[in-house]
């Protein structure tokens, strides 16, 4: 695979380009492939196609769409080794956790599609009894969608699919860092003949694609997985015309554990989050809040799982953690380590590179106590491998204030035995999502954030809303019919 150049995927075509981008391996510091990089006469020609494209794709039924998704739906299947590998090879990421980033492409394909059989309109009584009024909802336009690069098939699958079942023609930036993926998805598109314009694919220079796309009248949508100061960027940008948002911005997740919690549980949930992905999740907790009754013993369950995780890139053995994107986000991370030790955090686990690392772009599972709410680690998104255990804030409505003392509101955990104190958590924490006693994550669920942490949501049926306008059509009834 080493060597491939992956091209464009524009108005059904695939197109090279004259420049490429190269994409390496951060476990290995080695190339694994290339893209043809967009040029912005190629970005435009990209959105032309979306344009051109949106008469004949919106006018199509739910049903004719939904063929066309079970159609890709089983190429891709067909695949699965090949987009696999490529998960694997651009992000580092243990093997199996690439196929679940595989798995969520198709689930969003054939639950979409699913949907998309169903549409109905509506019907709104008339209280004079002299119209009929029904309901319809009719895509959009032209949608531009911008991924990030921490679940390369699994953040196209949150885009993907929803545009697909709503008529909306879509303009796909995948992350310069890990494209192949999606670029291959465009191959696929193209083997299949699906409808020129449907979907389009370009990458390479994320800042001038990123703002050709949000700059341009022609999207009526843009979507977004990615940081709050991207979302902000981008929606500046996009303010050369009237556009629709749904974005997936940042967290900064609070863990709440009471003294009845069950501590394998939370401290399981815990590592999971923090030490899958190598913690580059935006649902990861940040902040861990326990009762001084089970802090010590949380802490020893945490720092048990860190140190049980294997580190390391090799696609035939049990990897729990991979590397981080890239070194410069193991240095970042490096600073809000020593930012926070100087301040009086102490490392109890992890901390630095992991013996024999491949590359230096791993980092240890790592867990530091005596964080205090004002210490940048608590205050920005780590996205890595690291567990704060925070300094003790009081009791529950201490740890409810605390809990609340951010700008991000994506996610939430709550671990506690008693029902009405867990229902009393989840009124008062202001977050898009909160996890009791576990967490679960589906493509029928509605994932989103509240305050800074996004508008809309992926997932279920409510991310069609945003895809979606709502027209009412009101006839007036003849005077020998009106009741």
């Amino acid at each position: 695979m080493t060597g491939e150049t992956f091209p464009l995927y524009i108005a059904g075509r695939l197109v090279g380009a004259d420049t490429a981008v190269d994409v390496v391996n951060p476990a290995t510091d080695q190339i694994v492939g290339s893209i043809a990089a967009a040029s912005p006469e190629a970005v435009d020609a990209a959105l032309d196609a979306a344009a051109a494209a949106f008469p004949r794709w919106s006018a199509l039924s739910g049903a004719e769409r939904a063929e066309w998704m079970d159609r890709l739906r089983a190429a891709i299947a067909a695949k699965e080794e090949w987009l696999r590998t490529l998960v694997h090879l651009e992000m580092g990421k243990p093997w199996a956790a690439a196929g679940e980033d595989f798995s969520m492409l198709l689930d969003s394909l054939d639950y979409y599609a699913g949907l998309a059989r169903g549409f109905d309109s509506a019907l709104i009584e008339d209280r004079e009894g002299t119209h009929h009024h029904e309901i319809t909802r009719e895509p959009v336009g032209v949608v531009g969608a911008f991924l990030a690069w921490n679940f390369p098939l699994l953040n196209l699958a949150y885009k993907l699919g929803p545009a697909l079942a709503s008529g909306c023609p879509v303009v796909i930036k995948p992350s310069a860092k890990t494209p192949l993926s999606a670029y291959a998805v465009g191959q696929i598109c193209h083997e299949i003949g699906l409808p020129a314009g449907a979907v389009n694919i370009v990458g390479g220079d994320d800042a001038m694609i990123g703002d050709r796309i949000s700059s341009s009248p022609i999207p009526a949508m843009l979507t977004l997985i990615g940081s709050t100061a991207t979302g902000a960027h981008v929606m500046r940008t996009g303010a050369t015309s009237i556009k629709r948002y749904s974005m997936e911005l940042g967290g900064n997740a609070p863990v709440l554990v009471f003294a009845d919690a069950d501590l394998d549980l939370a401290a399981d949930v815990i590592a999971a989050l923090k030490f899958g992905n190598s913690g580059q999740i935006c649902v990861a907790p940040n902040r861990v809040f326990a009762e001084e009754a089970v802090r010590d013993a949380l802490a020893q369950k945490i720092v048990e799982r860190a140190q049980a995780v294997i580190v390391g890139f090799d696609r035939n053995a049990a990897i729990g953690m991979g590397p981080l994107i890239d070194r410069g986000a193991r240095a970042r991370i490096e600073g809000l380590i020593a930012d926070a030790t100087a301040a009086g955090a102490e490392i109890l686990t992890g901390g630095a590179a992991p013996e024999a690392s491949p590359s230096d772009a791993f980092l240890a599972p790592t867990v530091l106590r005596h964080i205090s709410g004002d210490m940048r680690i608590a205050r920005e998104e780590v996205f890595g491998p690291v567990v704060n255990l925070m300094e003790p804030p009081g009791g529950e409505d201490e740890m409810l204030a605390a809990a609340n003392d951010t700008d991000a509101g994506l996610t939430a955990y709550v671990f506690t035995a008693d029902p009405a104190r867990a229902r009393r958590c989840a009124r008062a924490l202001r977050f898009g999502e909160v996890q009791i006693n576990g967490v679960k994550y589906a493509i029928n669920l509605p994932h989103g954030g509240l305050k800074q942490s996004g508008i809309g949501v992926d997932c279920s049926h409510l991310a069609l809303d945003d895809y979606f306008a709502v027209k009412r059509i009101s006839t007036a009834l003849a005077p020998d019919t009106a009741a």
